[in-house]
């Protein structure tokens, strides 16, 4: 994002399509979250902007919901090393060390992604910023002994601190 930041008055003065293109990055891949929190428009707040966008993810449909997880790449994981991050997701995974791993951890985080992947059938979701390689690890081992609907709940709410963290970074008062 080397935009500078927009303000909420300027998000209350766009249509749809430039306000979906505005922050269509906050969903991974995903401005379908954005363009349809859209209606919800005019917005008091950073919060209430966020809050919006959450409500429009709490009443989609759980396919969309999916669709949305799946968007979201493996940490450490193949587009990482590719470098086909987009650049909000490359960002996170360098703030969490993820761009310097050693062979061992590498390895451990490759083998964790596949466990993920075949127990849940979409990649591990974490709020990175939030974490260092350490506690991600331990999260993603924690995580494989969750049934698929906690899974899910959490990944959700894992995408919901993603979100409002880029949020933040994009918008201000």
């Amino acid at each position: 994002m080397s935009a500078p930041p927009l303000t909420l008055a300027d998000l209350n003065r766009m249509n749809r399509t430039g306000f979906a293109t505005a922050l269509g990055f906050a969903f991974e891949l995903s401005p379908w979250v954005v363009e349809r929190a859209y209606d919800a428009a005019p917005f008091a707040s950073l919060e209430a902007l966020h809050a919006a966008m959450m409500a429009v993810l709490e009443a989609s449909p759980q396919a969309d919901k999916l669709s949305l997880i799946r968007a979201h790449p493996e940490l450490a994981g193949k587009a990482a090393i590719a470098k086909t991050l987009t650049a909000e997701s490359n960002a996170e995974q360098a703030s969490a060390g993820l761009d310097r791993l050693t062979a061992e951890e590498f390895a451990r985080f490759h083998a964790l992604n596949a466990a993920y992947g075949e127990r849940f059938g979409f990649p591990f979701i974490i709020a990175v910023r939030l974490n260092d390689k350490i506690s991600i690890l331990a999260a993603m081992e924690a995580r494989l002994s969750n049934d698929h609907a906690a899974e899910v709940a959490e990944a959700l709410r894992q995408i919901g601190l993603i979100s409002q963290l880029r949020l933040q970074d994009a918008v201000t008062a």
